[in-house]
């Protein structure tokens, strides 16, 4: 069960994760939270501004081998004065007790393998960016797949070990949909968030592909959607909706604003969040159309 310093680890470093979070069972919420604060760690350092690139890079790397070794625990980097945001502190001094609680998890192997992809695709952000160019259209399909399409792969097999009775199709047919839904997700973030993007130096996509990354992100949302359809109704049902239908507003957003870099971030207010929560509580009773 997820201790209460973790609970409030995710409130305070996931805010909308965590909503996702408080709707699942435990057996799901506490390996994902774990999960989701140790990527965010290692998301830290990949996104830390006081910390030099090549600095970054060699602590990537030291954690890339120390998963590759199947034991990240002596992965405690050190960091100077104004390196990382108080935010940033907080979580890195709680590493050395993630780290251990990890160890100790049943559902260790799971979250190391995820953990590694996710790293992958943070290191990708290291080689890559800052750069004028942006990533051509297979490296973005690969990169959203390392870093979501991975999450929804574990998701999914985390229900098919603690909750088999919950899926309604093949295991691995399930787990494709995952991940699929879980890169329509992540593509769904990179177009909200070119501007913010671009001030770091990295670009994902250019202008003239947004219509075709609109499609695709539909595409893959598609994916999602035969995903829910094949979940049965309940809490984990609930919680793996929940984000669809807000990435779906999202994109309808998206393709209805602006062209351009340096367009208003778009997101959904809270009112219109309220709102889906709200409309997908028919998810904890019937099961979607599949």
């Amino acid at each position: 069960m997820m201790s209460p310093h973790r609970r409030r680890l995710l409130r305070e470093h996931a805010r909308t994760f965590s909503l996702t979070m408080e709707l699942l069972p435990s057996w799901l919420c506490d390996p994902l939270g774990l999960a989701y604060l140790l990527a965010r760690a290692s998301d830290n350092v990949a996104d830390a501004v006081g910390i030099s690139q090549v600095r970054r890079h060699v602590l990537l790397k030291e954690l890339t081998m120390a998963l590759d070794a199947g034991d990240p625990s002596f992965w405690r980097p050190l960091f100077l004065s104004g390196e990382l945001s108080a935010s940033e502190e907080e979580l890195m001094t709680a590493l050395p007790e993630l780290l251990d609680d990890l160890a100790a998890h049943p559902d260790r192997i799971e979250l190391l393998s995820l953990w590694r992809k996710i790293l992958e695709g943070q290191l990708v952000d290291q080689r890559r960016f800052p750069s004028p160019d942006p990533l051509m259209r297979g490296e973005l399909e690969h990169y959203c797949g390392l870093v979501a399409g991975s999450v929804g792969e574990t998701w999914t097999r985390l229900i098919g070990r603690h909750a088999p009775q919950l899926l309604r199709g093949e295991l691995g047919e399930m787990c494709r949909l995952g991940a699929g839904y879980g890169k329509g997700l992540q593509l769904v973030n990179i177009l909200r968030d070119r501007a913010s993007d671009l001030a770091l130096g990295r670009i994902y996509a250019s202008e003239a592909e947004l219509p075709a990354l609109w499609d695709l992100a539909s595409e893959w949302l598609a994916q999602g959607e035969m995903y829910l359809s094949l979940l049965r109704p309940g809490r984990v049902l609930y919680a793996s909706a929940l984000p669809h239908a807000l990435a779906i507003g999202t994109l309808g957003k998206l393709r209805n604003s602006p062209s351009g870099s340096n367009v208003q971030r778009v997101s959904l207010t809270r009112l219109e969040v309220y709102a889906q929560l709200a409309l997908n509580v028919s998810s904890l009773c019937f099961p979607r159309r599949g």
